[in-house]
């Protein structure tokens, strides 16, 4: 048996992180057209994937009782369906960086046709639920790749 593929995994391009997906069936309704909620599933996986890429281990982080990112707000606005086989491609970036929180902004795009944008904050939590520092070294990160958007875009 040969190898199989390697997991969907994104790419760091300067201060933005990118995220492809396609439109399957099972994230249609019954017009072919992508139902909203999905949006919010591809966010997440890119979300998710731009930490492994920073190096955050989020899974270890809850498996030794440090904590773990949580949505606290979400902000959403749908400006073109996608439709089933399309390619999508999720565009994020961090815009401001807290003590326990950052905020971050996604954008879903099929070729040049913006689909959705979302804003949204994620803090990190005590396993009790509580807001807690972000671990130093995950912070650095995050600035680390913000860097790179003042790096491109100069005032």
């Amino acid at each position: 048996m040969s190898q199989p593929p390697p997991p969907p995994s994104g790419a760091l391009d300067g201060p933005t992180h990118l995220y492809t997906v396609r439109a399957f069936y099972e994230d249609t309704d019954l017009s072919g057209v992508v139902y909203h909620a999905n949006y919010l599933k591809w966010f997440e996986r890119a979300r998710s994937d731009l930490l492994r890429l920073l190096g955050i281990d989020q899974r270890a982080a809850v498996e030794a009782g440090e904590g773990a990112y949580a949505v606290a707000e979400m902000t959403i606005r749908y400006a073109s369906p996608a439709k089933l086989d399309d390619v999508v491609v999720v565009r994020s970036s961090v815009e401001e960086l807290g003590a326990a929180s950052c905020r971050m902004r996604q954008l879903a795009f099929r070729g040049d046709v913006l689909l959705a944008q979302a804003s949204v904050r994620v803090g990190f939590v005590a396993p009790d639920g509580r807001p807690r520092r972000q671990p130093a070294p995950w912070r650095a990160a995050f600035a680390q790749f913000m860097a790179a958007h003042a790096a491109t875009n100069p005032s």
